[in-house]
Parts: structure tokens; C-alpha cells; sequence
């Protein structure tokens, strides 16, 4: 999984990326992997980690008026040119900083079995989509790859990082889920929900790290499908989930065994949602 980067030492690899020590900085690369259900899947969506470096870099200039962010530089080896950040290396805050706008995925099982989402309670009668009065901090655990990250409360992530640093991370989240949604909203895409990872300098300020407002890290809709009541249509990988849970795969979800390989259609379809999801939110061309 690891490259062989001239003055880069692997230090780790998640479901997307792989992170390298490089000099007094992270190499940050992000792959064409693809991942659904906990399983990364063969083959990989072609130009998937540009399009999502690009995207991360379009967000980043826009939220930098609220928080500042990791990257330091574009200029990386040529091996991993156009899908690969130098950032800073940063103490990260472990929790996976989530916000919800909109009722669907685990926080709708969550609503469902307990009419709340990480102890935040909702209105009775809400359904898949629907939107929310107003957008929720929704913190989860990180997880370890093949295993599920975790719903937790805002009470969790105060006793784990205390209370002025999970405040900090709340606020500032949901700041940037408020400026993502109506930039997004202008475009013709509901951000209905979103992941942030964050880090703290050795002064203490918070960094927004990781990747930011991607087709991976958030739920995007097209506004002009929107039907509570039912699955959304999405610009991200649900044309893989579908395919996976559908009786054209052959696979049991609940099995062992893992997923099928993805036909070259599912490929080339999820490749063209990703470049959808770029040029629509960002105005610029593949």
C-alpha cells in the first residue's frame, strides 16, 4: 500500500490515504481506494485522489476566514503530484467531528431506536432526509480500518478532551458546517452531513486538518431531487453501496466473505459522480 517516496518515511494508512513523515512536515496522499462497508474494494475509481485533494483545497480557502487549516504546501514529489498535501504535523484531537442538517445514515438508526442522535434530542415523525430544525454536533470515535466508528455525546467527548476543548471543536464545526451548507446550497447541492478532523499546534490553536467537505467525508445531494421519505440520490460513492446490497452482486453483507470485484460500469459511473461533485461546487473544470 505504501509508496516509495524519496525522503518520505510511511507512517501510516487509513481507508484513502497513506501519511508520510517528510522533513519537518506530513506528506498527505490521497489514493483512488475506495472503501464501502468496511472493506476496500477492488479495483480502485480512477483520478478519485486528485479530484478529492482538489476539492479539500477549494474548501480549505474557503473556510480559512473561520479556522485555519494544515496544509503547507502543494509542492510535492512528482510520484504523487496532483493528489498529495504537505501539511503540518499537528496533535490530533481523537474524535471524528461530525455534523448533521439532515436525518439519514446512523443518525437515523440512532432517531429510529431512541428518537435522539448522540443523546441531541429530535422532533417525533421525522423521516429519511428530512431536514433538521437546526444542524447538530454529532461527535463519533475514531475507529481502526475494519472497524465502525462510534456515536458518542458531546458529555463523552468533554470527559475524554475536557470540556473547553470539545466546546472549541463543536463550535467551530458547526460554524463551518452553517458556511459549507449555504456555499453548497448556492451550487445546487444539500450538504446533509460532514466529518472534521481537527488538530491542536504546540501553542494550542485548533487546526482544521485531514480532508475537508469531500464526496468521502460528507453526504452532498442534489437539492433538486430532494424527497424526504426515501434514499437520496448522492454525489458520493452510493452508486457502490447500492451495487454491493444489490441481488446483482451476489454478496451477503452479513457473510464472510468479502465484496466482489466492481464492474468496470460501477467504476466508471462512481468516477463520473466524483467529477460531478467537484465542478459543480467549485465552477471550476476536470
Amino acid at each position: 500500500m505504501a509508496l516509495d517516496i524519496p525522503g518520505a518515511t510511511h507512517v501510516h494508512s487509513g481507508k484513502v490515504r497513506d501519511l508520510y513523515s517528510y522533513g519537518d512536515h506530513y506528506l498527505m496522499v490521497a489514493s483512488d481506494r475506495i472503501s464501502a462497508y468496511d472493506f476496500s474494494l477492488e479495483p480502485p475509481i480512477p483520478d478519485k485522489g486528485e479530484i478529492l485533494t482538489r476539492v479539500s483545497l477549494w474548501w480549505f480557502d474557503q473556510l480559512s476566514p473561520l479556522v485555519p487549516h494544515h496544509v503547507v504546501s502543494t509542492e510535492v514529489p512528482e510520484v504523487v503530484a496532483g493528489r498529495a498535501l504537505l501539511v503540518e504535523k499537528l496533535d490530533m484531537f481523537p474524535v471524528e467531528c461530525v455534523v448533521r442538517g439532515y436525518l439519514t445514515g446512523s443518525g437515523l438508526a440512532d432517531y429510529q431506536a431512541t428518537g435522539e442522535v448522540c443523546g441531541v434530542p429530535l422532533p417525533a415523525g421525522l423521516v429519511d432526509g428530512d431536514r433538521l430544525p437546526e444542524p447538530i454536533f454529532t461527535p463519533a470515535t475514531k475507529a481502526a480500518f475494519g472497524e465502525h466508528d462510534e456515536n458518542v455525546s458531546f458529555e463523552q467527548v468533554a470527559a475524554t478532551i475536557g470540556q473547553e476543548a470539545a466546546t472549541r471543536l463543536r463550535d467551530l464545526s458547526l460554524g463551518i458546517y452553517n458556511l459549507a451548507e449555504r456555499t453548497a446550497r448556492e451550487r445546487g447541492i444539500i450538504l446533509a452531513d460532514t466529518k472534521l478532523e481537527f488538530g491542536a499546534r504546540e501553542d494550542g490553536t485548533i487546526v482544521l486538518a485531514d480532508e475537508v467537505l469531500t464526496p468521502d467525508s460528507s453526504r452532498f445531494w442534489p437539492a433538486d431531487e430532494w424527497e424526504p421519505g426515501r434514499a437520496q440520490s448522492s454525489f458520493d460513492k452510493q452508486i457502490v453501496r447500492n451495487w454491493l446490497t444489490s441481488s446483482a452482486s451476489g454478496w451477503d453483507r452479513r457473510g464472510e466473505a468479502p465484496p466482489p470485484r466492481l464492474p468496470d460500469e460501477i467504476v466508471e459511473r462512481t468516477r463520473a459522480r466524483y467529477i460531478e461533485a467537484f465542478e459543480r461546487l467549485t465552477g471550476q473544470t476536470w
